[in-house]
């Protein structure tokens, strides 16, 4: 089994009356605007994060990220959002119950569905021991930002 990432090619097509036509091919309902080069990633986080939710809410199938084609750009998922799809896409592949997966945690049943809940917020550490209840595990992971300069936030002195 191959690791699931939640991080998706994204197309950003200059629109007719100026800014940008953001779209996911991968997510047909993905798809927003933006009036800048500056802001156009975040919005497609947001358009990201916004068709994963309504995924989740409406027990649908989440599809793993196609190969990424020439003009397309990876953009990830918040932190959040990938933990409760990697849970829900978990649940659904053990094919197990919200209530099977607390009796398993040995919590209420209501507890699990606030980690699978978009508008909850949730502590990532829950949701790992719930995916891990279900025979898998998170891994978080960090790669360079192209889109962002880098900056330190202290001078770093020689030898230090």
């Amino acid at each position: 089994m191959t690791m699931r990432l939640f991080a998706y090619p994204f197309r950003f097509r200059r629109a007719s009356d100026g800014g940008w036509v953001i779209t996911c091919r991968d997510l047909p309902e993905a798809i927003s605007q933006a009036a800048t080069d500056e802001d156009r990633r975040a919005i497609a986080s947001g358009c990201l994060q916004a068709a994963l939710e309504g995924r989740m809410r409406h027990a649908m199938d989440i599809p793993r990220p196609s190969t990424t084609r020439i003009g397309e750009i990876v953009v990830a998922a918040p932190v959040e959002t990938a933990a409760k799809a990697a849970l829900h896409e978990a649940m659904r592949a053990a094919k197990v119950s919200r209530s099977e997966l607390a009796r398993r945690l040995g919590v209420d049943e209501k507890e699990v569905r606030r980690m699978l809940d978009p508008g909850y917020g949730s502590k990532l550490p829950r949701i790992a021991s719930a995916i891990e209840a279900l025979g898998q595990r998170m891994v978080v992971g960090v790669e360079p930002n192209a889109e962002a300069p880098l900056r330190l936030s202290v001078p770093i002195s020689p030898g230090a």
